[in-house]
């Protein structure tokens, strides 16, 4: 089993008044798998924090990490980290909210652009490649005439928080599923109709 180490950012926004926004679904992640792995999140001088785990014995180490800065600022905190670990950003899985994908599906992708997902372009522009990984959880386009930018800073509807749990940990179990089996098993697994077949 591989022993490599992986960067994994969960995105959002700080401060309890953002913390159940759309916009943190990539941090709510992040947290889940903290608690999945009894970790403890500590301040890092990259303005971030973060927290180092391993998936099982001998499994791959993940460094599980929530900037500090606000999310169109997250390509510094991003960087730092890598450079601190010396990683490779191919070895970097970014978790974030994208409105192009339905409500409670989950995406992932190797490379691309920012699709219009400040948190991204500023990750890609301060890393200076897209080539990461991408945890794309869904959060579905806004209703009527709403714009884009006030609906990912609106909290989940009650009918959304009901499978919201669920949504967050399928996405989880993806990062997992990146880390153990690399991003192409992962993909089959969780681009399928049914992710339980």
């Amino acid at each position: 089993m591989t022993t490599d180490s992986w960067l994994v950012v969960g995105l959002g926004n700080p401060g309890l008044g953002y913390a159940a926004n759309r916009h943190n679904v990539g941090e709510m992640v992040v947290a889940e798998l903290g608690i999945r792995m009894s970790a403890k999140f500590k301040r890092h001088k990259a303005n971030a924090m973060v927290a180092e785990v391993r998936l099982g014995i001998g499994g791959p180490k993940l460094i599980l990490a929530g900037t500090n800065t606000f999310m169109n600022v997250s390509g510094g905190p991003v960087a730092n980290l890598l450079k601190f670990y010396s990683l490779d950003p191919s070895r970097l899985i970014v978790v974030h909210d994208e409105l192009d994908i339905p409500f409670d599906t989950v995406r992932l992708k190797f490379g691309g652009g920012h699709g219009g997902h400040n948190g991204i372009r500023d990750i890609v522009s301060a890393v200076g490649t897209g080539d990461f990984i991408r945890v794309r959880v869904g959060i579905g386009r806004p209703p009527g005439r709403q714009d884009a930018a006030d609906f990912v800073l609106k909290d989940f509807s009650s009918t959304e928080r009901t499978s919201l749990p669920s949504l967050i940990s399928d996405a989880a179990d993806a990062v997992e599923a990146i880390a153990v089996d690399g991003l192409t098993a992962a993909q089959q697994r969780f681009h399928s109709p049914d992710p339980a077949s």
